[in-house]
């Protein structure tokens, strides 16, 4: 058998040679695909999973951040809340107790008018036997003697609880605490020209008034716009 001339040449080359060398080639790179398709989705896999990871870590903080956020926004609306709450309750306290005051003001206030009252009433019925020790007075019979002693005794008790008569000759007539029963005055101004009855106060309540007869100021008569006056 004569070798070719030119083995170089593929018409001279062997057949069967040539495809197991073309096989084995496919072989490789075959076996380098896969080799390079498994490095590819294996370093795909790496990225997914710490892709993944990455971004999981990455929720978590949000989700931290959030939920501290949540929390620092409910501290600040519980505060805020409370503080609402003692302002109000403080304001209910500060009415509470002005109108605690207000009542209690009132209240004593009424209570001592009651008092004022009830004293006046009382001691408005003792007034029948000063006026008869005062005409007893008037006519001497109490100078000394028994009777001097308790009307003295009487008088005091009843100045300590600011009983007072009023009512003199020659006071200014005032319609409010007097009780005029003639009118002897000739001119506008009046004065009591006679006390029939005196008048009392307790304190400044008027618990009877005076019975007078009015008259003009002393030493009108003896002025000269008065007929009456040239003698």
């Amino acid at each position: 058998m004569t070798s070719p001339q030119d083995p170089g040449n593929p018409a001279n080359t062997d057949p069967e040679a040539t495809s197991a060398d073309a096989a084995e080639a496919a072989a490789a790179e075959a076996a380098a695909a896969d080799s390079a398709v498994d490095e590819a989705a294996e370093a795909q896999a790496n990225a997914a999973t710490a892709g993944t990871a990455e971004a999981e870590a990455a929720v978590d903080d949000a989700a931290s951040d959030i939920a501290e956020e949540a929390a620092a926004g409910d501290d600040a609306a519980v505060e805020d809340s409370l503080e609402a709450q003692l302002a109000e309750r403080t304001e209910d306290l500060q009415r509470l107790n002005a109108e605690y005051t207000n009542y209690r003001r009132r209240t004593e206030r009424d209570r001592q008018a009651v008092i004022e009252t009830s004293k006046a009433k009382v001691l408005a019925d003792f007034l029948p036997i000063l006026d008869d020790l005062e005409l007893a007075r008037q006519h001497g019979d109490l100078n000394e003697g028994p009777l001097k002693a308790i009307a003295d005794k009487l008088n005091g008790v009843l100045t300590a609880n600011n009983l007072s008569p009023f009512g003199e000759e020659g006071d200014a007539f005032d319609p409010e605490v007097h009780e005029a029963v003639q009118d002897l005055s000739s001119g506008d101004e009046q004065v009591v020209g006679t006390v029939l009855r005196r008048g009392y106060k307790v304190g400044e309540r008027v618990v009877r008034t005076a019975m007078v007869i009015i008259a003009d100021p002393a030493g009108s008569a003896e002025s000269p716009d008065n007929p009456d006056s040239a003698e």
